[in-house]
């Protein structure tokens, strides 16, 4: 059977991942998560002082990236590995979060990202979750998805899932973090985030992951090549 190409957008914190980790493992495709390009390129800039104000710096610093993914199978999704290294823990760290969509704003970073996901999905079969994935990097991909939730129970889901990590972290500065975050996105002059005119809302503010599973698996035949 002919594969396609799935795109989900959306807001920090709607379970985009989840989502399209699930719908991989189900369909046998590859996942993925264009977010952890952008916090790998993140982690780059703090790493080496990289002022990313400064156009060249930028641009010498992208040159110097080699980014890819390594399947885990383990825990069932690829990790992300930057310039020979499995970043993938490193890269959920607030520190990186903090400063992801700052980075992810700037027009050169965001030429070097889309290039690297394009190329990825040269073959289809992918599931590919970010914010301007169905609008900028695949407009022409068969399924798009544009998640949204309550902005409280993301706020929840994100407080969830870092404090084990951050114990002393509070529920307001989770908030402020995804306030600030979801402004940058929408605001950016380079492929803000929003919902492409062919893409499907799917809102998940109270549905589990396996029925929200089941409503995407149902587009998904709806667009399959017969």
């Amino acid at each position: 059977m002919d594969k396609i190409i799935i795109t989900i957008d959306g807001y920090s914190s709607c379970g985009k991942s989840t989502l399209a980790k699930d719908l991989a493992n189900k369909l046998g495709y590859v996942f993925i998560d264009s977010g952890a390009m952008y916090r790998a390129i993140t982690l780059y800039f703090l790493r080496n002082h990289i002022d990313w104000s400064d156009r060249q710096q930028v641009v010498d610093a992208l040159s110097s990236i080699k980014l890819t993914f390594s399947y885990n199978k383990e825990a069932g999704k690829s990790d992300m590995i930057m310039n020979g290294e499995n970043v993938e823990y490193v890269i959920r760290d607030m520190v990186v979060a903090e400063k992801v969509s700052d980075v992810a704003a700037i027009k050169e970073v965001r030429h070097f990202a889309v290039d690297a996901q394009r190329s990825i999905g040269l073959h289809k079969g992918i599931v590919m979750d970010g914010r301007d994935i169905g609008t900028t990097v695949f407009p022409n991909a068969e399924l798009k998805i544009f998640m949204t939730a309550d902005p409280s129970i993301r706020v929840q889901r994100r407080y969830d899932e870092v404090v084990a990590k951050y114990p002393l972290i509070t529920f307001d500065e989770i908030r402020a973090n995804l306030e600030t975050r979801d402004h940058i996105d929408t605001h950016r002059e380079f492929s803000p985030l929003r919902q492409a005119s062919d893409a499907i809302e799917l809102n998940n503010t109270n549905l589990t992951h396996n029925q929200q599973l089941a409503i995407a698996l149902a587009w998904v035949k709806e667009r399959m090549p017969v």
